[in-house]
């Protein structure tokens, strides 16, 4: 699915050109620095590899067929998360065969429209409330397939998940007693957890979580339902969830880009960030005008970037600081007056995530050219 130059105008459907400079580049862009992408996703393969976990990367950090893929291909996933049915649907039509929507569906027509996607790819959904089951299960039925379901559970979130242990059980009963769809395990996953930056409080709220897991995935044995899949984790948390001997799969998205609070996200020894993963994604913006001295504005604004996890960092640059967003604009202190009018930043987005749901294409850049446009596929599918 990369785009070919021949068939996209400049500046009308895409923001470079294969081959163009960095610096030819039209501003706001999303860009990623290939080389530190493929690093990160090399990383990530051959931890899973080394601790015999499964790795299913979550998709809706970039919600791109193409990035999916080369995970799949290349980076050891064995299939991809989702958050909602759209964002599935956009992948699987992209070509991905193997998803989880990790979270409830609850509304009859997208459960169909789930239903009907299980023609087309390997898809599995999680369930916390019995009254989505027989809705699940009849529309498994009416389309011919059986789906694949997983319980969650609260695992300290306060999310979404039912009660940890006997509570979970019993859903788990409900699902593996109906017909047309099948109960392959749980799903543990603390979010909340994964941002939690100090290595000591991060680790007590997994271990505690991880003894919820474990309660109810031994409550299951005993019911004659040892679940085969035990799946959650995320960028900050992965260590420890691989390392527990308990789940079997793991869910990162982030680890792939990284962002401005990821690397506020310490390691045990507190020498750099969870796993080690570099910067890979930026908003490269341009500085669009110099009204003062110490101050410098720049065409990346609200509109450009998610500031729900703190404002972006100006990538290599400790002499800069971006200090305030509107609409259009973003503001930079440059105390050194360095800053000229079309000089080109990189800035590293405070949560990559709803970031990348802003833009259509993802510019792919090595050695200062851009070698690859990948379409944001599942780009607004939040449905």
């Amino acid at each position: 699915m990369t785009a070919s130059p021949k068939d996209l105008e400049i500046g009308f459907d895409v923001p470079a050109e294969i081959g163009a400079s960095i610096d030819d580049i039209q501003t706001p862009a999303l860009i990623i620095d290939l080389d530190a992408f493929e690093r990160n996703v090399a990383r990530m393969r051959d931890y899973a590899e080394k601790m015999g976990v499964k790795l299913r990367a979550h998709a809706k950090t970039h919600k791109s067929a193409d990035i999916a893929l080369y995970l799949m291909e290349k980076g050891g996933a064995v299939g991809i998360c989702c958050q909602k049915v759209s964002e599935a649907e956009a992948l699987v039509r992209g070509g991905v065969t193997d998803v989880l929507v990790a979270n409830e569906v609850s509304d009859p027509k997208k459960i169909d429209r789930l239903a009907r996607l299980t023609k087309l790819a390997k898809v599995a959904v999680c369930v916390d409330d019995a009254a989505v089951v027989p809705t699940l299960s009849e529309a498994a039925g009416r389309h011919g397939v059986t789906l694949d379901v997983l319980v969650e559970i609260d695992c300290g979130a306060r999310r979404c998940g039912v009660e940890a242990g006997a509570p979970a059980v019993e859903l788990a009963k409900v699902v593996a007693a109906a017909p047309n769809i099948a109960f392959i395990g749980i799903q543990a996953y603390h979010g909340s957890a994964q941002h939690i930056y100090d290595p000591a409080d991060r680790r007590a709220a997994i271990d505690k979580s991880t003894g919820m897991a474990r309660l109810t995935a031994d409550l299951l044995k005993e019911a004659g339902l040892e679940p085969k899949i035990v799946t959650g984790a995320g960028t900050g948390t992965h260590p420890i969830e691989a390392a527990s001997g308990l789940y079997n799969e793991i869910q990162p998205g982030s680890y792939i880009f990284m962002d401005a609070d990821y690397a506020r996200v310490r390691t045990d020894e507190g020498n750099g960030t969870v796993g080690g993963f570099e910067h890979a994604l930026f908003v490269l913006t341009s500085i669009m005008s110099k009204p003062a001295s110490g101050r410098a504005v720049c065409d990346a604004g609200l509109k450009a970037h998610s500031i729900d996890s703190g404002l972006p960092s100006v990538f290599d640059r400790s002499d800069l600081k971006f200090v305030g967003a509107s609409d259009e604009h973003g503001k930079i202190e440059d105390p050194n007056d360095a800053l000229k009018l079309n000089d080109k930043l990189r800035l590293v987005p405070g949560h990559c995530d709803p970031t990348c749901n802003l833009y259509d294409w993802y510019v792919g850049v090595r050695d200062g050219r851009v070698e690859v446009l990948w379409p944001v596929t599942a780009r607004g599918k939040v449905y």
